[in-house]
């Protein structure tokens, strides 16, 4: 029953879901992340406030009634008006976005195998320069999957706490030799103890993609560097950061945007997902990111997980 009590808490702490359980007295038993995050007055031990169960407050209420040992339990979804329509306009702005990311690519793509057929040619040269736009595109196909699956809660960020510094090394390992070919120096800083609540594959994630963005965008002859922070209230904070070309400082807030490239970025080969997935893993555990820096000063990404 332990196991089980762990696994229903797990489903709806780390549902995509506004969602809550009630008791008979409409006492909150528990509640998702997202319910108390975007919510107010939703606190587990506490009566529910009623307006939220007639939908006076905007929110609207999927009610779905159980019982369990003899006791009636409420399973309560909340909604607000206008969700839906809203979630209808992001994902037809994220298919028109994909749509016109893969284009480019493919594009490419078909002038190289034109020009291949031509006499004369460099055939060779020419199917190496396709095949790395085939990676490129494989590359934005599995970014896209993945960063849909975080979205729609397939993908489970938090589950217990992760040895941070295992994690880092095996990262930037992976990295060593894109690294050496862009003359960017990578370097781990971190308290072999720190721990943080993060699946591994996740926390390794976070920190490929900051990597990865540097190794693009830092430019030749710089250095990146993963360094772990913690407070005195226990909050641990992993922070990318690079002392390369950098962004103008109006620029930072948008990092996290998806398909989001600084102009000086737009020749690059990148997907513009990278970081967009760094701020959905981060905010899934309950953590926030922030983007400090300016053009010429280099930048950092700073990840805190409470």
């Amino acid at each position: 029953m332990d196991a089980e009590a762990t696994r229903g808490r797990t489903l709806v702490e780390e549902s995509r879901e506004a969602v809550v359980v009630l008791d008979e007295a409409d006492r909150v038993l528990m509640a998702s992340r997202r319910a108390r995050q975007t919510i107010e007055g939703i606190r587990e031990g506490e009566p529910l406030p009623p307006e939220l169960l007639t939908g006076a407050a905007g929110v609207i209420p999927f009610v779905v009634p159980y019982e369990l040992d003899g006791r009636r339990e409420r399973l309560v979804y909340l909604s607000r008006e206008g969700d839906t329509a809203a979630y209808e306009e992001l994902r037809s702005g994220f298919t028109a976005a994909v749509s016109h990311e893969l284009r480019t690519p493919l594009a490419r793509l078909l002038t190289l195998l034109e020009t291949a057929t031509l006499p004369g040619e460099d055939t060779r040269e020419l199917v190496d320069q396709a095949t790395r736009e085939v990676e490129q595109i494989t590359e934005l196909i599995d970014e896209v999957l993945f960063l849909s699956e975080l979205e729609s809660g397939a993908r489970v960020v938090s589950l217990g706490p992760t040895p941070v510094a295992p994690v880092l090394d095996e990262a930037l390992d992976e990295l060593a030799e894109r690294a050496a070919r862009a003359s960017v120096e990578l370097r781990v800083e971190c308290d072999r103890a720190v721990e943080v609540a993060v699946r591994p594959r996740m926390l390794r994630v976070v920190a490929r993609n900051l990597a990865e963005n540097a190794i693009r965008y830092a430019g030749p002859d710089t250095t990146f560097t993963l360094a772990v922070e913690t407070d005195a209230d226990g909050r641990v904070t992993l922070v990318g950061r690079d002392d390369g070309a950098g962004v103008d400082e109006a620029e930072l807030p948008r990092l996290f945007e998806r398909f989001y490239r600084s102009d000086a970025a737009r020749a690059s080969r990148g997907t513009g997902l990278g970081l967009a997935i760094v701020k959905h893993v981060v905010t899934q555990a309950g953590g926030t990111v922030e983007a400090h820096g300016g053009r010429g000063r280099g930048l950092e990404i700073r990840c805190s997980f409470p």
